[in-house]
């Protein structure tokens, strides 16, 4: 895993506030996130090895985003600190689950590859990325990877980056995954790509064919951190194959909205065993 680590004040507020809009919020909480560390623990939670490759600071935010790390599983030998502040963000949560995030990229912007960070991605058979780290990081790690035979599974979020370098990037790219809105922009050849539907499930296009799952139906809470745990799961299960990888992180991705905050929602692969009866897969 190469991606973020940020500290994430979540504020419950009534309705999502409109552009000059101010709105008061209840229950505000502070969580561990980021899309990369995320994507780690629900990888970690369902079962695979995972080595996080990032940057915190040196702060108080620093030592926390990386016990969390430790906490779930997830190796830090290749998570450096960095001279100034961690990643942040701020996100506002409607009753229905559906939320803004704002985000300060602190040190994530501030990775650079180390000979311990690029010794631990070219010892491993999937490499997870997103795009919440400097882009040219992300291209050497995924070149690193393939190098070493490894998979390359690029979460494309959040989408705003120059779109040459987005196009090299996707050149070393195994799996593209995006969701319902980025999929409509997305116009770029990868041997697999996957999108998201939100409460719809998942679906699934490329060399296997095409693959379609809907979610079990669920009371959402907060779907901030689904996407991420979609993403994580389908790392830790795409060995098994799109057949099997699918249906899993449709199922994780659902059971993460129950939970509020990013950095805790990813279901263990008991719970997500259990839940897979109730997913609909369709060719």
């Amino acid at each position: 895993m190469v991606g973020s680590v940020n500290s994430d004040a979540v504020f419950a507020v009534a309705a999502l506030p409109r552009p000059g809009e101010t709105v008061v919020a209840s229950a505000p909480s502070t969580h561990p996130g980021g899309k990369g560390a995320n994507q780690a623990v629900a990888a970690a939670r369902a079962g695979a090895l995972v080595e996080f490759v990032g940057a915190v600071g040196d702060d108080g935010a620093g030592s926390r985003l990386r016990r969390h790390l430790q906490d779930n599983g997830v190796g830090t030998a290749g998570l450096s600190t960095v001279v100034g502040p961690s990643g942040s963000a701020v996100i506002t949560v409607d009753p229905t689950g559906e939320n803004t995030v704002v985000v300060a990229p602190g040190a994530n912007a501030h990775l650079r590859l180390d000979p311990v960070q690029r010794a631990l991605i070219a010892g491993c058979d999937v490499l997870l990325m997103q795009l919440e780290i400097p882009v040219p990081v992300a291209l050497e790690a995924a070149s690193v990877a393939r190098g070493a035979g490894a998979r390359v599974i690029l979460n494309v979020s959040p989408p705003a980056v120059d779109s040459a370098e987005l196009a090299e990037l996707l050149g070393r790219t195994d799996v593209a995954v995006v969701n319902e809105s980025e999929a409509a922009h997305f116009d770029h050849q990868v041997p697999h790509l996957v999108v998201t539907l939100g409460p719809r499930g998942a679906r699934y296009r490329g060399v296997d064919g095409t693959r379609s799952v809907r979610a079990p139906v669920v009371r959402a809470v907060d779907s901030t951190g689904a996407g991420d745990v979609f993403a994580g799961v389908l790392a830790a299960e795409w060995a098994g194959g799109i057949d099997h990888a699918l249906p899993r992180a449709t199922v994780a991705g659902s059971l993460a909205t129950l939970v509020a905050g990013a950095g805790n929602c990813a279901p263990r692969l008991a719970a997500i065993n259990a839940a897979l009866a109730t997913v609909t897969p369709e060719r």
